[in-house]
């Protein structure tokens, strides 16, 4: 599949599910639009904490949501996205689950990024009944490049 074709469907899916921002990705789809759009740009919003203990996408762009421990919010995350990200890119945002990534999608969208797309599953996907990831879906379950 293209990645016109791709981001089409992932545009289909954020019209189906009231998203406000370009599109939603499966982890694969994802990755098939990073390698072949070179001025596509992946940002990571995990803690700092998780990229270390979980790991990381190769040459994903590094901006957190949120900070360990506590979670507390990055008030600056818009700013430091403006700074890092140009908004006429291709901007795909993960996360561990997809949460963070679709609020970051949401505000990107409205900071004018027209191009804004969230990971659904992100890196690690969802928990089983034993509160374990990777194991049902998501990046790394995907099998996707990453490094410790």
């Amino acid at each position: 599949m293209s990645s016109e074709q791709i981001l089409k469907l992932a545009q289909q899916r954020a019209e189906q599910n009231n998203y406000p921002y370009a599109g939603a990705l499966t982890p694969h789809e994802a990755f098939e639009v990073l390698r072949n759009n070179p001025s596509a740009v992946l940002v990571d919003v995990r803690s700092r904490a998780e990229l270390d203990l979980v790991g990381r996408v190769p040459q994903a762009t590094h901006i957190e949501w949120a900070f360990y421990p506590g979670m507390v919010a990055n008030a600056e995350f818009a700013t430091q996205l403006q700074a890092q990200v140009d908004d006429d890119l291709i901007v795909i945002f993960l996360c561990r689950t997809g949460g963070r990534s679709h609020n970051a999608a949401v505000l990107a969208q409205q900071l004018g990024y027209g191009k804004a797309y969230n990971v659904l599953e992100g890196f690690e996907g969802e928990s089983n009944a034993l509160r374990q990831r990777t194991l049902i879906n998501g990046w790394k379950h995907a099998g996707l490049p990453w490094t410790n």
